[in-house]
């Protein structure tokens, strides 16, 4: 088992931050596309080769993100209409996520074998999250999974932010 860790500083004006292995080393740099169209984050390892790449869908009623691995679409994370309570599913191949991925405590499954779990970590300045990759060919899957569910809440947080500033 292999562990790789996150964390996002929070008053960074870019959207970039590294993964990190139990000892600390960058694996991976992920870099977004700051007030670009269309939102994408692109995940590198350490050599600058491009291993993944999150896209938010430009002109969609509700939002969407597709997250893609040595560019094969893996999985894509959509928006439901509902009236109350935000609600996303993630649909792609064979992957399943199970837990309250909202708050990042989940394990993830591919053809029902679990190859990793994510939890964050608590009283950390920014977000911080711990992943335990259990199928190292899973690796990089893993870390796309992650960042994009990351760049979903950030989404949502920031379109309720907007929201609440116009109405006041």
């Amino acid at each position: 088992m292999k562990q790789l860790y996150i964390k996002q500083k929070v008053f960074s004006l870019r959207d970039r931050f590294t993964v990190k292995d139990e000892a600390g080393k960058d694996v991976y740099y992920v870099e977004g596309s700051f007030m670009k169209i269309p939102k994408s984050f692109s995940i590198k390892d350490y050599s600058g080769k491009e291993i993944g790449l999150i896209t938010k869908k430009v002109f969609s009623f509700l939002p969407k993100f597709f997250v893609e691995v040595r560019g094969r679409e893996i999985l894509t994370i959509k928006k439901e209409f509902t009236f109350f309570k935000d609600r996303y599913t993630i649909e792609g191949a064979d992957i399943d996520i199970l837990g309250d991925w909202w708050d990042m405590n989940f394990r993830v499954y591919r053809r029902g074998q679990e190859i990793g779990r994510v939890n964050k970590v608590w009283f950390s300045w920014g977000d911080s999250y711990r992943i335990e990759i259990l199928d190292e060919e899973m690796e990089e899957i893993m870390i796309a999974i992650v960042i994009a569910i990351d760049c979903v809440k950030d989404d949502e947080h920031s379109s309720n932010s907007a929201t609440m500033n116009i109405n006041n």
